[in-house]
């Protein structure tokens, strides 16, 4: 035997809201929260995009960190603007524009994943080719050359597949007719660490591309980061796993709580329709 809905028999009170206040405000607040981390981002890439060099920006814009983070924090402002005030003022536009947004970027992430699961061959490949075109500006910004050190430090590493990889940038080129007086050097934090040196020697790479592997491997690192960045990865599977499921839980929460809204308002103007109707009614 079918089940009868039960309808009202007249309009609920001006009062009484489908909405609900906890779903619209924990919305509000969660954007709010990456709203601001947005600006702070754009803030940061902002001072740091002013502080280089006009020649050395434009020589390497397209690796730059600050112009990455500058594009990276618009766009979550955008993003989270349209959260914020779709959510304080229901409006269903906006939140939708949310919802969408949210699950394209997570689609994208999840895409790039895969693909780059899939085509192993070819990311490594396109990181190589990242690795050698940072190498080439390495003294054009200082952002990207304090970002190089850093992973040859934690990886232990020199270069893309190897330490002679330096020979690409224009002041360690190791060809005789460069005049440069870094010619044939790796940069100091190719060097193997010294716990006991308490001054780090900053000249410790000279004239190592001239050596051989087996000479130069007893003052520099001499395998490249390519290979270490791979073996990272194959043994730190479940702290990206992590990684990547905290990036993801914030957006799909977002994209729950935005149809959770949306239905809701919808709800909630079914109601007053219903409400307005009854009472134009003469016989009400």
């Amino acid at each position: 035997m079918a089940r009868r809905v039960a309808v009202p028999a007249g309009p609920l009170g001006d009062d009484f809201s489908f909405v609900s206040p906890v779903a619209k405000y924990v919305l509000f607040f969660f954007n709010l929260l990456f709203w601001v981390i947005s600006m702070v981002m754009v803030a940061v890439g902002v001072y740091a995009r002013l502080l280089k060099h006009a020649e050395a920006a434009m020589a390497c814009l397209a690796v730059d960190p600050a112009i990455l983070l500058i594009m990276v924090g618009v766009l979550t402002f955008l993003i989270t603007f349209c959260g914020c005030v779709g959510s304080l003022r229901e409006n269903i536009c906006l939140l939708q524009l949310f919802s969408v947004c949210l699950t394209i970027i997570f689609l994208l992430q999840l895409a790039a994943g895969v693909l780059g699961f899939v085509f192993s061959d070819e990311a490594r490949g396109k990181v190589s080719e990242i690795i050698n075109g940072a190498i080439v500006h390495y003294r054009d910004d200082l952002d990207l050359q304090n970002l190089i050190d850093f992973g040859q430090k934690e990886f232990s590493c020199c270069g893309g597949v190897s330490y002679k990889d330096w020979s690409q940038n224009m002041y360690f080129n190791c060809t005789a007719t460069n005049p440069s007086r870094e010619r044939c050097s790796v940069p100091f934090s190719c060097c193997l660490h010294d716990p006991e040196q308490a001054v780090i020697n900053t000249m410790c790479g000279y004239g190592m591309q001239a050596r051989g592997y087996l000479e130069a491997s007893a003052f520099i690192h001499t395998n490249g980061c390519i290979d270490k960045l791979v073996n990272w990865t194959h043994s730190n599977l479940f702290l990206l796993g992590g990684i990547t499921l905290g990036l993801a839980l914030p957006q799909l929460v977002g994209i729950v709580l935005a149809q959770l809204l949306i239905n809701q308002i919808r709800d909630q103007i079914k109601l007053q329709l219903y409400n307005q109707q009854h009472r134009a009614d003469p016989w009400y």
